[in-house]
C-alpha cells in the first residue's frame, strides 16, 4: 500500500456536494486529503490533478470546485490511517475519503486553517 496527501488551498468559501455525502460548506483555507494506492500510486495522484474525470471518490467532488487547487503532494510509505492520524488538522466531513477505513479515523480530510 502506498500513502499519499494532497494539500489543497480553498481560495474562497464554497458550498460543495460530495457525492452520496451530501451538500457542505467549506470555508477558505487550506486542507490535506490522504489516500492511498495499492499500485500505480502516480496514476492515482495524476487522476486527482486532472481537471477532467469521472466524480468517483469524495476527494473528485472537493477538486472540481472553482476555487480549490493541489498546491502539495506529498507520498509515504506508511499506511494511510497512521499518516491520517499523525496529521494535525480538524476533521472537516465524518467519513470523508473514509468509507474503508477500520482504524477509527474518522474522515481522510482536515481542515489546517483559514488563511
Amino acid at each position: 500500500m502506498q500513502t499519499y496527501q494532497l494539500l489543497i488551498d480553498l481560495a474562497a468559501p464554497q458550498r460543495i456536494r460530495i457525492g452520496k455525502l451530501g451538500e457542505f460548506d467549506f470555508p477558505a483555507g487550506r486542507y490535506i486529503y490522504t489516500g492511498s494506492a495499492r499500485r500505480y500510486l502516480e496514476a492515482r495522484i495524476a487522476r486527482h490533478l486532472s481537471a477532467t474525470k469521472k466524480l468517483h471518490w469524495h476527494i473528485d467532488f472537493l477538486l472540481t470546485a472553482a476555487t480549490a487547487r493541489v498546491i502539495d503532494v506529498l507520498r509515504f510509505a506508511r499506511e494511510e490511517c497512521e499518516v491520517n492520524q499523525r496529521t494535525a488538522g480538524k476533521i472537516w466531513i465524518a467519513g470523508f475519503g473514509a468509507s474503508d477505513c477500520r482504524a477509527g479515523c474518522g474522515g481522510h480530510l482536515k481542515h489546517l486553517s483559514n488563511e
